[in-house]
């Protein structure tokens, strides 16, 4: 008997002493099973019903491949030459009338647009900002099943909810084979601290395993405590009996949106950004909508953009669209704002998750690694619906909290880790019978308006954008009576950049091109066959080793030839970039903060931008990344720091303060900040000047106070601030002074 093999017989034997548990673990398997045999044999049952069925759609296909088979072959041959510019996109739209106009750049908007072109109809697509702007980009990066929709699902005998979980199973994995560069696997570790739950949650995990059937990404299973504190460090020990891994997908959401967006402007789709729609026009015989009224939000310019078909696909804001088409129209969405915060990589394993399946609010918070830092999140609460979500400091602390009870007590977990954090709305399906957002289910409802014929898709999540779409371009085929020359194939259907991508590609970049390890794996991830573009538009660094690949931050892989391809992939502003194509807004704020200009450059190389413009950028990047991005609640997080500095730390703060208030005015102003720069030989830019007060200025009143200057040593002190570069610039130049004097010793 191997060693494995001893292993499991010893864990049984010492199960089948202990009769409470052993008791618990039957019954329990026991009604689950039969639960899920029950939900399984009816659900499969509805199916059989219903034609028009995903999963029988499916079947129906394989059935008969031949059409589809050889279609979809030709479609999964990698595409040559570049795509089209966006000035050649919005003269398809003012010049051609379409089949399908989709309103919404989001996932489910681009899933809609791809699914329709790839069945031969002419497809549009609009986006009032950049493609996957609002809630696309500010996920919690995993492409999974749902498992608290299946315990929702046992435990309620909820057969919407089953169909769900199954559905988005599919679709997690057929996501992982279209996109690999983008996708993988990602195992989740479910820590477990009381005996009775070790039944309890491994029959559910192993619920998961089974209804995921061949679409399983790998086998769960349980560790004893010595096995799971190996493996998470950091985990809380005391108390610990074991823990669960279970696999679910995690990627990219962002690069993930655009390439689903890319490919369908490879198939034909004309797919425009930064083009907001003002009116939707009606066919005055027939009442129909016909036609929108659209401005290009980059050059001013308002055109008209014909179609037979009008697709809502405009996630939270899907109601503001429908009281377009009809003012008197009732709301079906109820947006939730979730909030998630960034922590530096040494928080997590760099290959394993973590789950806390039961918050102090009774929700789930996942833990997790994603580019080489930690996404934690997420919340849960109702929300107005707005442009520009923020995270509140709250929400952020309630993170924090819940962290701190999973981790070991002697790490500090402190708000300063948080290098970004930011708030997304969920597109909920509102369930008039019930008010707490809890109880709203994340599945998706279908409308065709009786007047309008406007077609919208509301609610759903990310891994199920695929199925969405599918049903969706059916509804609007059934509606409109439109000809498609193929039923659906975007199962299977590769991605842009998926088609020659494989594992050790980032060997070929680092061999072939002189590109660092970690910068050619970047590359292979993000972009994957096309990271070949991207590696050809490098310049040389002028070192010996890297041969090529400037960094536009010293602490990340990202390239200023980066910054080049992105505007080849239609981003329109600095904040497309910093926060869609390069994801450093969401990683770090403060490393944001330094590549602007350095992007705001290259940018207005290209995009011929006035001085004007290059400052209109500079300012909406500043805003966007204090705003949305957690720098505005790392102010007010600052602001409720008491004072703790001992009579010693609070007289060499006063004394750094009086360095720069030489004229005792009791304040520190932007003047004083240049003078004392200039007088230790530092040329700073006028702009950072403003920044350097503005992010220490808690008042908002363009002066820096004796007050907040303690306010902010306090907080560096406990940890509420962990940088800084006020005081990082202060730090250098006393270091300087320090070297000039002999070094003082």
């Amino acid at each position: 008997m191997s060693s494995n093999s001893h292993k499991y017989f010893n864990n049984f034997r010492r199960l089948c002493r202990n009769r409470p548990i052993l008791v618990t673990s039957v019954v329990t398997g026991a009604a689950l099973s039969a639960t899920i045999y029950y939900l399984d044999v009816t659900n499969e049952e509805r199916f059989k019903r219903n034609k028009s069925n995903y999963f029988s759609s499916l079947r129906a296909y394989a059935a008969s491949p031949s059409l589809l088979e050889t279609k979809q072959q030709q479609l999964n041959r990698r595409p040559s030459g570049p795509l089209p510019s966006r000035k050649e996109l919005l003269n398809g739209l003012r010049e051609e009338e379409f089949d399908i106009l989709v309103i919404g750049g989001g996932a489910t908007g681009a899933g809609v647009a791809l699914d329709a072109q790839t069945r031969g109809l002419k497809t549009a697509l609009v986006e009032l900002d950049d493609f996957s702007s609002g809630t696309s980009s500010r996920s919690t990066k995993l492409i999974h099943g749902g498992v608290r929709y299946l315990q929702s699902a046992i435990m309620k005998l909820d057969r919407e909810q089953y169909k769900m979980v199954k559905e988005a199973l599919f679709e997690r994995a057929n996501l992982l084979e279209i996109a690999p560069h983008l996708s993988y696997p990602l195992p989740i570790m479910l820590p477990i601290y009381k005996l009775w739950q070790v039944p309890y949650y491994w029959f559910g995990i192993k619920m998961y395993d089974w209804v995921s059937g061949k679409r399983l990404l790998k086998n769960s299973y349980f560790i004893n405590k010595e096995k799971a504190l190996e493996r998470f460090p950091m985990l809380k020990k005391e108390s610990l009996k074991g823990a669960l891994i279970y696999f679910d997908g995690q990627h990219n959401d962002a690069r993930m949106n655009l390439a689903i967006v890319l490919s369908a402007i490879r198939n034909g789709a004309k797919c425009c950004n930064h083009v907001a729609v003002e009116q939707l026009i009606k066919d005055e015989s027939t009442g129909k909508l016909c036609a929108a009224k659209v401005k290009d939000m980059i050059t001013g310019e308002h055109f008209i953009v014909r179609s037979k078909c009008i697709v809502n696909a405009t996630g939270p804001f899907t109601d503001s669209i429908r009281l377009m088409a009809n003012p008197e129209t009732q709301p079906i969405c109820c947006p939730s704002a979730g909030v998630h915060i960034v922590l530096p990589g040494y928080y997590s394993p760099a290959n394993t998750g973590l789950l806390d399946p039961a918050t102090t609010d009774g929700r789930v918070i996942f833990f997790l690694p994603w580019q080489k830092m930690t996404v934690a999140g997420t919340t849960d609460a109702h929300s107005e619906v707005t442009f520009s979500p923020k995270p509140r400091n709250s929400d952020i602390e309630f993170i924090l909290n819940e962290i701190r009870g999973y981790l070991n007590k002697n790490i500090t977990v402190r708000r300063g880790d948080v290098m970004s954090a930011w708030s997304g709305l969920r597109p909920l399906v509102r369930d008039p019978n019930k008010s707490d957002t809890k109880s709203l289910a994340r599945n998706h409802i279908i409308e065709v308006a009786d007047d309008s014929g406007l077609v919208t898709i509301a609610g759903g999540k990310w891994t199920t954008y695929r199925h969405m779409a599918q049903e969706t371009v059916d509804a609007a085929i059934k509606a409109h009576d439109l000809k498609p020359k193929n039923d659906c194939i975007t199962a299977g259907l590769l991605l842009e950049g998926a088609h020659n991508w494989d594992p050790l590609l980032y060997v070929h970049l680092v061999q072939d091109y002189g590109i660092e390890v970690d910068v050619a794996q970047h590359l292979a991830n993000n972009y994957g066959d096309r990271a070949f573009v991207v590696a050809r538009l490098c310049k040389m660094t002028g070192k010996r080793w890297p041969i090529v690949g400037n960094r536009l931050h010293g602490e990340f892989p990202f390239l200023d030839a980066e910054v080049d391809h992105a505007m080849k992939e239609y981003a329109c502003t600095t904040v497309d970039v910093i926060a869609r194509r390069l994801r450093i807004a969401f990683l770090n704020t403060y490393a944001a903060h330094e590549v602007l200009d350095l992007v705001v450059q290259i940018m207005a190389k290209r995009l011929n931008w006035s001085r004007k413009e290059m400052e209109r950028q500079l300012q909406m990047a500043r805003d966007f990344i204090n705003n949305e991005m957690g720098q505005e609640a790392r102010m007010q997080s600052m602001s409720s720091v008491p004072l703790n500095l001992t009579r010693e730390e609070m007289q060499a703060a006063k004394e750094r303060f009086n360095q720069l208030d030489r004229d005792r005015k009791g304040h520190i102003t932007v003047n004083d900040i240049r003078r004392h720069f200039r007088e230790h030989g530092n040329k700073i830019d006028e702009r950072l000047l403003h920044e350097l007060l503005n992010e220490v200025d808690l008042n908002k009143n363009g002066e820096l106070e004796l007050a907040e200057f303690f306010q902010l040593y306090s907080g560096l002190k406990t940890g509420h601030i962990t940088q800084n570069r006020l005081v990082r610039y202060l730090d250098e130049m006393s270091v300087k002074d320090v070297a000039r004097s002999g070094g003082g010793f």
